[in-house]
C-alpha cells in the first residue's frame, strides 16, 4: 500500500505543502481496539484499520481482548466497513509461552484478520511456517531504526514496519526513502515509555510483571517522594553529574514521559510516504479512541478540502489528555513543543455513550461520569462535529423512566432529545 503523494526528500515539517489529496491516497488511520466496544467507537469515528489482540500474548495484557468466538466477528464488522483489522503477537515470548503464541496465530488466521504485528524473530519464523499468507507488520516493539533492520524484516516476509519511536523527521524521512518497497508506519499519538521502544524492565523488577510479555504496571507512572542525591563521575571531580532533590512533601509521577502528539504533522508524514499514522491507546476507553481517532480522522480529510484547523484538533486532544502532550523525538536538534493540560473546569468528560432508539427523539444511554442535566451538553458527531444542546433542550430520565437532573457512572438512562445526528455508537460530553 502506499499513500499516492510524490515524496518530497526535503519536506519540511512546518511548510510541507503538497497537492491536496483524493481520501484515497491519505494515510491509513490506524486505531487501537481494545475490546468490542472500543473497536466500534475507532470504525464509528473513522479508522481505516485496527489493531488488537486475543486473550494471549501481546502487549496490551492488561486490555480484555477478544475471545475466540469474538475475534471473527470484530473482523466481519470491521470488514463490513472496509477496514482492515491487524492481530498483536508482539510480545517477546520465552520458550514456555510459544505454544500459546502458536495458538493464538492460529486462532487470528481462522478469524480472517488482515496481519499479524510481531516484534520478535521468532514469532516472525513462526509465521511465516505456520501462516504463510497472512500478511506481517513489525511493531515498534522492534526498534526499528535504519535501512538494513527494515530490510531484514522484509527477508523475513515482513511487508509493514513499525518504526522506532525514537527516530526524529529526517531519521522517518531517510529511512522511507531508502526502502522503497517497504510500507511504513509511525505512531502518531497517546503513551510513550520510559525504556527504548517499550524495552523496560521497571515492571518486571519492581512488581514480576515484565512489560515485555504485555504485563507493564507504568511504574514510571506512579508518583515517588523525590529525596536529595547528587552524583559525581569520577573523572569529573566537584561537578555534579545528576542530581533529585526533594521538592515540597507530595509525591509526584517525575519519571512519567509526556504523551506523544503529532497531529500537527500529519501533512509532513503524508508528503514523505509514510503509509499509516497509528494511535496508542488499547487500554484507555471508548470515549477516548471516539475522540482522538475523530480529531485524526478529520485532520487528514481536512488536508484534501484544504481546510486544516490545527488548534480545533489540539483542543479534542487535550480535552482526553492524562498527562501534557508532547513532539516527543520527532523535531530534530531535541527541539520539543509541549502543550500542558487544560484546567479541570475547562475539561469536557465524555458522560454517555448512545446505545440504542428508546423511542421518537429518545436514546438509551449508557453513563460513564457525573451527568448533570443543568450543564450543556455536547453531541460528539464524527467529522469533528460538535452541536451543543443547553439546558431545556434534552431531558434526563432514569432507569425507571422517572425525569432526573442527574444520571452517575454506571447507570443506563434515557436521553431525549431531537437531533439528526445521533446513532448507536455515538458519545455526547458535558
Amino acid at each position: 500500500m502506499t499513500n499516492g503523494f510524490t515524496a518530497h526528500p526535503h519536506a519540511d515539517p512546518q511548510d510541507a505543502d503538497p497537492p491536496a489529496p483524493a481520501r484515497a491516497a491519505l494515510p491509513e488511520l490506524l486505531a487501537p481496539a481494545g475490546d468490542m466496544e472500543k473497536l466500534d467507537a475507532a470504525l464509528r469515528y473513522g479508522a481505516n484499520a485496527v489493531y488488537l489482540g486475543g486473550r494471549g500474548p501481546n502487549l496490551r495484557a492488561g486490555a480484555q481482548g477478544f475471545s475466540p468466538d469474538e475475534l471473527p466477528q470484530a473482523v466481519q464488522r470491521a470488514h463490513a466497513v472496509d477496514a482492515r483489522v491487524y492481530y498483536c503477537l508482539n510480545s517477546l515470548p520465552h520458550q514456555r509461552h510459544l505454544r500459546e503464541v502458536e495458538a493464538a496465530m492460529d486462532e487470528a488466521h481462522a478469524a480472517g484478520v488482515d496481519a499479524l504485528i510481531v516484534a520478535d524473530p521468532g514469532v516472525a519464523r513462526m509465521a511465516r511456517r505456520r501462516v504463510p499468507r497472512l500478511p506481517l507488520h513489525v511493531s515498534t516493539q522492534a526498534n526499528t531504526a535504519n535501512a538494513e533492520a527494515a530490510l531484514f524484516w522484509q527477508d523475513m516476509g515482513a511487508t509493514r514496519v513499525n518504526m522506532a519511536r525514537e527516530l526524529d523527521l529526517n531519521g522517518i524521512r531517510d529511512l522511507v526513502s531508502a526502502c522503497p518497497g517497504v510500507e511504513f508506519e509511525a505512531f502518531v499519538h497517546g503513551a510513550m515509555c520510559l525504556a527504548v521502544s517499550g524495552h523496560c524492565l521497571l515492571s518486571a523488577w519492581m512488581n514480576n510483571r515484565p512489560a515485555n510479555l504485555g504485563q507493564c504496571t507504568h511504574p514510571c507512572r506512579f508518583e515517588y517522594l523525590g529525596m536529595a542525591l547528587a552524583v559525581e563521575e569520577k573523572t569529573r571531580p566537584g561537578e555534579i553529574a545528576w542530581e533529585a532533590v526533594q521538592d515540597g512533601p507530595f509525591h509526584s509521577s517525575f519519571w512519567a514521559p509526556n504523551d506523544l502528539c503529532l497531529v500537527k504533522y500529519v501533512r509532513w508524514f503524508a508528503a514523505v510516504g509514510v503509509t499509516a499514522l497509528k494511535i496508542e491507546g488499547r487500554v484507555k476507553s471508548a470515549g477516548y479512541v471516539a475522540q482522538v481517532t475523530d480529531a485524526y480522522r478529520t485532520a487528514l480529510d481536512d488536508l484534501t478540502r484544504r481546510t486544516f484547523r490545527h488548534e480545533e484538533y489540539l483542543y479534542e486532544l487535550l480535552n482526553t489528555a492524562s498527562r501534557p502532550l508532547s513532539t516527543g523525538f520527532f523535531l530534530p536538534g531535541g527541539k520539543r513543543l509541549n502543550r500542558g493540560l487544560p484546567h479541570d473546569a475547562m475539561r469536557r468528560p465524555v458522560v454517555a455513550r448512545i446505545e440504542q432508539p428508546a423511542g421518537d427523539s429518545a436514546w438509551h444511554v449508557s453513563v460513564r461520569a457525573p451527568w448533570r442535566a443543568a450543564k450543556p451538553l455536547e453531541l460528539l458527531l464524527p467529522g469533528l462535529h460538535r452541536p451543543e444542546l443547553q439546558p431545556g433542550d434534552f431531558r434526563l430520565e432514569n432507569h425507571k423512566g422517572e425525569t432526573v437532573d442527574r444520571l452517575h457512572p454506571g447507570m443506563t438512562g434515557v436521553l431525549h432529545c431531537a437531533h439528526d445526528g445521533l446513532a448507536p455508537g455515538l458519545f455526547v460530553r458535558a
